[in-house]
């Protein structure tokens, strides 16, 4: 297809322009939610019996069970929606670029 076959899309809308920056403001929220959640993490002690706990050997005590959920917190829910989010806040159609 030739470029001036493709439909040009219009502007960004005031609408879609504050939608983004709310999104800013949000992905700013889940890394202040981060930090609490690092700050809590760091002051549970690893047990010595953490490696045989995590892997089913040992049943976990309140530590690792707690060190494992905001592990896996941070690693499968707040760090993809804070990229996600900055992504889609930033996000300028190709035919918008350097206007």
């Amino acid at each position: 297809m030739r470029d001036q076959d493709c439909p040009t899309r219009p502007p960004t809308t005031a609408a879609e322009a504050a939608a983004q920056a709310e999104l800013k403001a949000i992905a700013a929220g889940l890394e202040s939610l981060r930090s609490r959640l690092m700050e809590v993490h760091a002051t549970l002690p690893v047990p010595v019996l953490e490696p045989a706990m995590l892997v089913g050997e040992v049943e976990m005590d309140v530590s690792t069970e707690l060190r494992s959920v905001i592990e896996c917190v941070l690693n499968d829910g707040i760090e993809p929606a804070i990229r996600d989010l900055r992504t889609a806040a930033a996000y300028i159609p190709a035919n918008e670029e350097g206007r």
